[in-house]
């Protein structure tokens, strides 16, 4: 699926970095970055509701390229400073993870495991 359309069927909005045309495979969704770390996944995002520089920097270190902030967590000007220079878009919704979720695997979007 294409990142426009997960941003659509999410309800997104785009944070920082440009749409372009990567294919996602698969998602990852956790709080918890010690868990991120422990998966490895081509062409997955990360769907999480911590909004701290650690998820940008997890996310560095598993390639990922696109993160879903949940919960309409506010993102700060220094998270997306790092996610500009790490070339990792950003996008937040207001629905819960368990329902970002619910429509990305409805959507045909695979679990990392």
């Amino acid at each position: 699926m294409k990142i426009d359309e997960i941003k659509r069927r999410t309800e997104a909005e785009l944070i920082c970095g440009e749409i372009d045309s990567r294919e996602i495979k698969s998602a990852f969704s956790s709080d918890l970055m010690s868990d991120v770390l422990t998966n490895e996944a081509d062409n997955a995002i990360l769907i999480t509701g911590l909004a701290n520089v650690q998820a940008i920097r997890t996310a560095e270190m598993a390639d990922i390229s696109c993160i879903i902030f949940v919960r309409g967590k506010e993102i700060p000007q220094n998270m997306i400073r790092l996610a500009e220079e790490s070339h990792i878009l950003l996008m937040k919704t207001k629905h819960t993870m368990f329902w970002v979720c619910g429509v990305l695997y409805q959507a045909g979007i695979a679990p990392v495991y």
